[in-house]
């Protein structure tokens, strides 16, 4: 696949709340994944395993969605980004709604690096 099939895929299972296959069949061994600024280490993931053990841990917060939106993609060579929204309570944070720009990078047919940039405000 290329970028922007890759892209559209992601779309198309992220509005499923299909996360998990997205990331089984759109991320490399090797990808990265940056939380908020990246300055912090904790915020950095490296590989798939570390990934999917993130983004478990984030699915385990959980309480309750109560609304979402993933927005369509723009693409630039091997970069796409689009726009995500999650209103949701957390167990450790309460309700909380929040809007990000998801910045990804695609090399030899899968996602290798994610990045997110939000601000986030109770709903």
């Amino acid at each position: 696949m290329d970028t922007r099939q890759i892209a559209q895929r992601l779309v198309e299972l992220c509005r499923e709340g299909k996360y998990d296959q997205a990331q089984e069949e759109l991320y490399a061994k090797d990808a990265v994944s940056i939380e908020g600024d990246g300055q912090k280490t904790e915020g950095v993931t490296r590989g798939f395993d570390a990934i999917r053990i993130k983004s478990k841990q984030w699915a385990d917060n959980l309480v309750e969605v109560h609304g979402g939106s993933v927005g369509e993609p723009i693409v630039a060579g091997n970069w796409f980004s689009l726009v995500m929204g999650l209103d949701a309570t957390y167990k450790d944070m309460g309700r909380v709604a929040m809007n990000e720009v998801c910045v990804y990078q695609v090399r030899d047919g899968k996602i290798v690096h994610e990045q997110f940039f939000y601000d986030m405000a109770g709903a």
